[in-house]
């Protein structure tokens, strides 16, 4: 996982450890089986708040567990604001240590 830089300092009272921004655009927000599901949520919120887009990506049952609970925790964060989220779930390969692994990753936007 990846810290935040300082540059980003709204996004550390998330305790947001799960995601990197750079220049304007966020990386993906990368979610483990230990990640805590509000901490991600509020990185979530947070993200689309700025740039109107974010991806998080899990790996494995107990990681792509958390990033759901955390999709539907952001919701209730963002409503507050009048943005409803829709997500879009897919599968991507991804290089770990020389390894390919599979991993689920969610598109998530504003409803439109």
């Amino acid at each position: 996982m990846t810290d935040l830089h300082d540059n980003n300092a709204n996004l550390s009272r998330y305790e947001a450890d799960e995601i990197a921004v750079t220049g304007d655009k966020a990386d993906v927000i990368k979610v483990s089986a230990k990640s805590r599901s509000t901490a991600v949520a509020g990185a979530i919120a947070a993200v689309i708040r700025e740039h109107r887009y974010a991806e998080v990506q899990a790996i494995g049952a107990g990681a792509v567990n958390q990033a759901v609970k955390a999709l539907a925790i952001a919701r209730g964060y963002l409503s507050g604001d009048q943005i409803d989220i829709v997500c879009i779930p897919y599968f991507t390969e991804v290089d770990i240590e020389g390894q390919e692994r599979t991993a689920v990753r969610f598109i998530v936007e504003p409803r439109r």
